[in-house]
Order: C-alpha cells, then structure tokens, then sequence
C-alpha cells in the first residue's frame, strides 16, 4: 500500500509537471486545427466559421486559375530541394573541416563568423541585399562604375536571382547546421581514429571511410525533417529579399507568397485555408514516403 501511495505521489509530480506544456499545445496547436473546415467553406463574418455555406473544392480551385498554381509549386519544390543539398553538403563538409583544425582560436573564430548570419532577421538581410544590388547607388554598380564598365539592373535579371536567393539562404543556415554537425563529429568515438591511425590511415581516408559513415544516420534524420516542409516556401525570406518585385515573380515566386498576394487582393479566408491544408496535406505524404525509405536503409535513422 505505501509503495503504491509513493508510486502514486510520484506519478502526480511527473503529471502536473507535464500539464503546461498539454495545454499549451492543446490550445495553440490542436483545438486551432478545427478550423480547417474553412477550407470548404465560403467563410463569412456574420456566420462564423461553423455557420458558414459549404463549397466543397471551389476553395483549392484558384491556386491553379491561369496555370500560375503548377508554377510556384514547382519553384517552392524547386527551391527546397536546392537548399537541402546545398546546406547538407556544405554544413557536412564545414564540420568536418572545422572537426580537424588544431587552432582552438581559428575554430571558435569561425564559428562565431558562421553562425552570425543565423541571427540576423531577413528584414535585415533584405536591406543589405538592397545596399549592395541597388542599380543607382548600390556596392555592385559603384564598383562596376569605378572600374569604367556598365551597371548591371540585377532587379530586372530574373534568371539570376535563382542563385542568389539559393546562396543567401544557404548562407545564412550555414553556422546552424555546421553546429549540430560538428556535434555530432565530436560523438564519434576517439577509439576509431586511434585504430585508424595505427592502421596507417591518412586524414582523408578517416574523414571517407569513419567519419562520413558515422555521419549517415544524423544526415538522414535531418533531411527527413527537412523534407516535411519541402513544399512550404520562407515567405519572408522571398518577400524581402526580392522586395514584392514583380519583374521577378517568374523565378522567385512560391506558395506562400503567391497566396498571401492573391489574398491581399481577394480577402478571402478560404482560401487561405484551403492553401495552407493543401501544404500540409502534401509535405505529410512526402515525409511518410521519404521516411518509408529510410526505413529500408537504416531502421534507427527513421523518424517513426
């Protein structure tokens, strides 16, 4: 009976100790989620959310009007597929190279440099971008201008912007994910290199044959995160940087930013709704496949 009462104590400490964070998720994650009914409702602000008139798909129907819906999906795929290789490979190969510097200095150093950008709002990053490709008194045409050459109009060069919001956004997440890879590098038992080492292994033979492959399992989880969002679009990253320009909609236009436009324009929740289930709707069965995959490869580097 006295163990019970004890187990029972115990258990109603670990309890209430949870209960804040149930129901902050309950309040802000879950019961919001009813709302997704107006989706396939024509929503007016008379009626509610609930008293509103059914529609059934007439929502889903204007992201594809004009054939512009398959071309922001496209870019939005497009996009997140170039920054998960990007960022992987060059995050993978940062910590790698900052896991085999002597120099503490150096290391912490550049760190500190990497990770700055992590830190930085796109407002911010926005307003650079500007300063520096502004075509009357931006860095690049001044230069361009001291050196006797011409101007060059990057606002109005549609093609290049593609790899320029590839490179800022690769840029800025550099220090983040060098961090958690690093981390995981240092996981890595010493006792494997030693081995190594007495085998006669270079550096470049334990980076190819130890540390990449120890790597595997954190690179697949992190990419089946990163995969859930595949067909979400940063909209503050595509808004500031490009700054709403029309001109470029053709490269730099997304999901997010085309919704949020056509709703500006329309002012209507359903289709707000309609758009954003459709994301999720999609990103979900992308990750149950991509995680069905893992699965196959190594049980342990799945998520579920």
């Amino acid at each position: 009976m006295t163990r019970n009462r004890n187990r029972k104590k115990i258990n109603m400490t670990l309890w209430l100790m949870i209960l804040p964070g149930v129901v902050y998720f309950f309040l802000f994650s879950y019961l919001p989620m009813s709302g997704i009914v107006l989706a396939f409702k024509n929503y007016s602000y008379s009626k509610g959310i609930f008293g509103s008139p059914w529609v059934g798909f007439d929502n889903f129907k204007f992201f594809f009007l004009g054939g512009k819906g398959i071309h922001v999906l496209l870019n939005t795929i497009g996009y997140n597929f170039a920054f998960l290789v990007f960022n992987t490979v060059l995050q993978v190969g940062m910590a790698i190279f900052l896991s085999v510097i002597v120099s503490k200095w150096f290391v912490r150093v550049t760190q500190t440099m990497l990770f700055f950008p992590f830190f930085l709002s796109w407002v911010i990053v926005g307003a650079f971008m500007l300063n520096i490709f502004n075509f009357e008194h931006g860095v690049l045409n001044t230069a361009l201008q001291a050196l006797h050459m011409d101007p060059i109009d990057i606002y109005s060069k549609i093609h290049a912007w593609k790899y320029i919001i590839v490179s800022i956004q690769v840029w800025k997440w550099l220090g983040y994910g060098t961090v958690i890879y690093l981390a995981a590098v240092m996981s890595i038992e010493k006792e494997m290199y030693e081995a190594s080492e007495i085998d006669g292994a270079n550096k470049f033979q334990e980076i190819f044959y130890l540390t990449i492959p120890s790597l595997v399992p954190y690179i697949i989880t992190l990419t089946l995160v990163n995969i859930g969002n595949i067909f979400k679009g940063d909209f503050n990253m595509f808004y500031q940087i490009t700054g709403n320009n029309p001109i470029l909609y053709p490269s730099t236009d997304v999901i997010d930013t085309f919704v949020v436009r056509s709703l500006l324009q329309l002012n209507d929740f359903g289709m707000t709704t309609a758009a954003g289930f459709m994301q999720s709707v999609f990103s979900l069965v992308v990750l149950l496949l991509a995680n069905s995959a893992a699965k196959r490869l190594s049980k342990d580097s799945a998520l579920f």
